[in-house]
C-alpha cells in the first residue's frame, strides 16, 4: 500500500507533458533563428563568430529554459 509518496514515472502518459516538451524545444528553435536573424542584420560579424555566439546563445537559452 502506497504511504502517499509516488514516482512520477509510475504515473499514466500524458499529452500534455509531451505538449510542454515540444513546447519548449519549439521555443529554443524560434528563439536561435531569431538571434541568428538578428546576428546577420550586423552584418559586420564572419561566419566564425556568429557561430560562437550562437553557441553560447543556446547555451544561455538551455539554462534558463528548464
Amino acid at each position: 500500500m502506497s504511504d502517499g509518496n509516488f514516482n512520477r514515472n509510475l504515473l499514466p502518459y500524458t499529452p500534455y507533458q509531451s505538449g510542454m516538451k515540444a513546447g519548449k524545444s519549439m521555443a529554443r528553435m524560434k528563439a536561435l533563428e531569431a538571434f541568428k536573424t538578428y546576428l546577420q542584420s550586423k552584418g559586420n560579424l564572419d561566419s566564425q563568430t556568429m557561430e560562437k555566439e550562437c553557441m553560447e546563445f543556446k547555451k544561455l537559452l538551455e539554462k534558463a529554459i528548464i
